[in-house]
């Protein structure tokens, strides 16, 4: 079979074989990291075919790192691609009037996260203050370009999610009458003075506001913008914006260090504390369905997983500190 013609990798499974191969490639990766590894390439036929992508990429390249592997999980061209196509991927500036900025996205977005002005490791948060005196808070694998100058001011989501507080270009040479943007792949969030966070997902852009408002403009969208007032949020492809809804009232909990939770399933909890920790969580299917509530502290995903037994049915079994399950206590 072609490689054109192989189906996609989904961004999860890309992201789990990125970080076994980060084991791999580590000085602790032993006979039971290896076993592990095995188990996980040979549970599922997508975990093989990712496997052998990486593969065919490293015996192209000759070596590989983490973001490269991503990179060739998602089907990219090589370093070699023409400088044609790499010129698509740049940005293209001030569009028009409405001095909002269109992106070209697709092969090379893996590359310019590792990259980027700003970026956080798994299980990692950051805060910084912006020339304008916005700020930004990075969470989880998350990576940003900042451009601000006398004309924009942008901000690139590359990767995670993100969370804004806009200022008004208080620094020198920051453009005080440029409107504050965040570009994704599928569009452009521009900020109307206020608190909002903006997530890069597989496919589409998720937008919260917690204050005032935002104008989202889907970069395939034809007609008129969508204005996302405070305590909505709404997700975004490239042609069109969701109905909006309420905002979860925990929604920003992780710019505080926290991960609040009520009434939500456990597979729903242990695929979101997977973005905070390395390796892989498994939650057995007997046990998914099991419902907890509760505040957690992101900086420890160990402890988090070591109480799920005080007031859940179940055990944690770990093999290694990359690999995890969650199963029914015996």
């Amino acid at each position: 079979m072609s490689r054109a013609a192989l189906p996609a990798i989904s961004d999860a499974v890309a992201q789990q074989a990125a970080d076994w191969l980060t084991v791999l490639m580590s000085d602790e990766a032993g006979g039971q990291q290896r076993r592990d590894w095995q188990h996980w390439r040979d549970a599922d036929p997508e975990h093989a075919r990712a496997w052998q992508q990486i593969e065919a990429f490293s015996q192209r390249f000759g070596q590989v790192h983490k973001g490269a592997a991503t990179q060739a999980l998602a089907g990219a061209a090589p370093p070699a691609a023409s400088h044609k196509r790499r010129q698509l991927l740049v940005w293209l500036g001030v569009a028009g009037g409405a001095g909002m900025l269109a992106a070209q996205t697709g092969a090379w977005d893996e590359v310019r996260t590792l990259r980027a002005d700003y970026r956080t490791a798994t299980g990692e948060r950051r805060d910084i203050t912006l020339a304008d005196g916005s700020a930004l808070s990075l969470n989880t694998g998350s990576a940003v370009n900042v451009r601000f100058d006398g004309k924009r001011r942008l901000i690139e989501l590359l990767a995670g999610e993100i969370l804004i507080v806009s200022g008004h270009g208080a620094g020198t040479g920051v453009a005080s009458n440029a409107p504050l943007v965040v570009a994704t792949r599928e569009g452009l969030v521009r900020a109307l003075g206020t608190r909002f966070s903006v997530r890069q997902q597989d496919g589409q852009s998720y937008v919260a506001v917690f204050e005032s408002a935002v104008e989202i403009r889907p970069l395939d969208g034809i007609g008129a913008s969508l204005l996302l007032p405070a305590g909505r949020s709404t997700t975004f492809t490239r042609r069109h914006a969701a109905a909006p809804h309420a905002v979860g009232i925990y929604a920003d909990a992780w710019s505080r260090g926290q991960m609040i939770v009520d009434d939500v399933t456990l597979g729903e909890f242990l695929t979101d504390l997977s973005r905070y920790r390395p390796g892989v969580i498994r939650c057995a299917p007997e046990v998914a369905q099991l419902r907890l509530s509760g505040v957690f502290p992101l900086f420890d995903t160990e402890r988090i997983l070591n109480m799920l037994p005080n007031s859940l049915p179940v055990q944690v079994r770990s093999r290694t500190r990359y690999w995890v399950s969650v199963e029914p206590a015996p």
